[in-house]
């Protein structure tokens, strides 16, 4: 997984393509915002360089998922949201009380998973996933 710029343009090159400065700001953008939908990268980009467009912050988005430098997860039922794929892998809790978004690291999926290949021979794709529910602060207290 591409650590650096020069990962990034490597990773880039490789596929026949370019670090061009917008494609660095909007790897810059997912990097710093965390999660974020395209509106979110643009509204971040807008702040450094007001003519980015739209159409731009799309497509670079899905070149930067089709080389692996990003990652995207539904935590809505809005716009995917994307989080760069350094680090380690997880997967997402949604509380639908508080919106609040939790990244779990892969492995405590690990009994699910293997669950999965034994049962069905299927793999999953766990930085994909999504668990809705409520956290702690929003679920009602248990009845004694």
């Amino acid at each position: 997984m591409p650590e650096s710029a020069a990962d990034w343009k490597a990773a880039l090159r490789e596929k026949g393509y370019r670090l061009t400065p917008q494609r660095e700001l909007i790897l810059g953008a997912v990097d710093e915002l965390g999660h974020a939908t395209p509106d979110e990268v643009l509204a971040h980009v807008r702040q450094q360089v007001s003519t980015v467009n739209a159409s731009t912050v799309y497509r670079t988005l899905e070149v930067l998922e089709e080389l692996g430098l990003i990652r995207h997860a539904h935590l809505s039922d809005r716009a995917p949201t994307y989080h760069s794929a350094r680090g380690h892998e997880h997967f997402h809790l949604v509380c639908r009380g508080c919106r609040e978004v939790i990244s779990v690291d892969a492995a405590t999926a690990a009994p699910f998973v293997e669950v999965l290949g034994a049962r069905h021979g299927f793999t999953p794709d766990i930085g994909h996933l999504t668990v809705f529910g409520r956290c702690r602060n929003c679920s009602p207290p248990e009845e004694p």
